[in-house]
């Protein structure tokens, strides 16, 4: 098994690379069903329900990256409309997962002995898909 180094992830949204990237998450989760009946033994038991993945990703503020994908509103004008398409490398033309999302939010920060900073929350709508390089 090769090894990934964290240092040189991408992400990009509607194929545009989004910002320079610091850090971002990905969390993949299924809902379970119960089907515990009575002549179970007192087991419970489960079948898989609807999956879903949602994420963050962690950029140093940029307006000429994210500006391109908010029509011109560096703020973030695409909170909450969607879906557009999400890309995330872990190196720079490798490994990467795919899919729609909605971006849930948006927001900058920034302190006396750092730079500005920005987070992008995100809910993938329908399927995630990984593509080894």
């Amino acid at each position: 098994m090769a090894a990934l180094v964290g240092n040189d992830g991408t992400i990009t949204i509607d194929s545009q690379q989004v910002a320079t990237l610091r850090s971002y998450s990905l969390d993949l989760t299924s809902e379970t069903i119960e089907t515990t009946s009575m002549d179970d033994g007192g087991n419970r038991n489960y079948v898989k329900g609807l999956s879903t993945y949602t994420g963050s990703a962690d950029v140093y503020w940029d307006a000429t990256h994210w500006s391109g994908i908010t029509n011109g509103n560096p703020t973030g004008g695409t909170v909450g409309d969607g879906p557009v398409t999400l890309s995330l490398y872990a190196e720079s033309a490798g490994d990467n997962w795919s899919g729609n999302i909605l971006i849930t939010g948006y927001s900058v920060s920034a302190s006396t002995d750092g730079l500005v900073e920005a987070t992008i929350s995100f809910q993938g709508s329908g399927g995630l898909t990984y593509a080894a390089s």
